[in-house]
This record gives structure tokens, sequence and C-alpha cells, in this order.
């Protein structure tokens, strides 16, 4: 596949969360989809299934969209700079409902095979949407 064809798979399964279109995700992601980072509640499944388990947690306490800033493509890869938007309108695993809005930049790779998304590494502000769910507290100025 092209670069710009990846590049355009990768939209579309960004835009299929936003219209909250899990089912999508059969025809967008592979069932042996491999996420290289640690799954963002306890006991969800691996693959493509744990996957649409982690969206519909998310858009359910935290309806939102995702804006895609940039992105390169090369070979059967596609890096994709993003930044999430949402609002914390329900309860997430240890977060109950703040209603707080919230914004999130992230740095992810996909690696793309047979014509879905098979892989997946990421960077994401784990740490600034924890505040601003008010898992953790916000930084002060510095005390002596």
């Amino acid at each position: 596949m092209s670069a710009e064809t990846n590049k355009a798979l990768v939209g579309r399964f960004y835009e299929e969360i936003d219209k909250g279109n899990l089912d999508a995700m059969d025809d967008l992601v592979a069932e042996d989809y491999l996420d290289h980072n640690p799954p963002p509640f306890p006991g969800l499944p691996p693959g493509r299934e744990g996957l649409k388990q982690a969206f519909k947690i998310f858009r359910e306490a935290t309806p939102g969209y995702h804006r895609i800033e940039d992105q390169i493509a090369e070979g059967d890869k596609v890096v994709t700079r993003l930044t999430s938007f949402g609002k914390h309108e329900g309860d997430l695993p240890g977060a109950p409902r703040t209603g707080n809005d919230m914004k999130m930049t992230s740095i992810t790779i996909h690696r793309i095979a047979n014509g879905k998304l098979a892989e997946k590494w990421a960077e994401k502000d784990v740490l600034g949407f924890l505040r601003q769910i008010g898992v953790m507290p916000a930084s002060g100025p510095a005390h002596r």
C-alpha cells in the first residue's frame, strides 16, 4: 500500500472512533492487533477486542474527538501527531466524573499489514490527562 493510502487508513480509524462506530474496527484493525503500550484499564483482552472495549469505555466517560496535526508515512508505518479533546462526563476506573474539559497530545506509530492496523506504539501526555481528570494534583509553584 502507498504512504497516502496508509495515512488515509489511520485517518479513517480516528474518524470512526469519533463517530462511535466501533464496528468499523473489524474492517480497519487486525484481529491480533498488538498495542505495545500497557492497556489503559486492567482486565481488557488482547487484540482488536481489547481496543474496542477501551475505546467504548473512553467514549462513554469522555466523549470528544481527535484532531490529526501531522502525519508522516514510510514503508508500512504511519506516524501521527494528534490532539484528543473531550469532557470527563462519566466515571473512569479510579477517576469519578469531574465534568472537566480535557485535551491530550500524543505521537502514535501504527504499522499496517494487509490493509489493516496491526501494531501500535504511542507516547501520550498521560500525566496531563491524569491532572485534568483529578487523579493527580495540578503542579503548583515549587516550595523551598
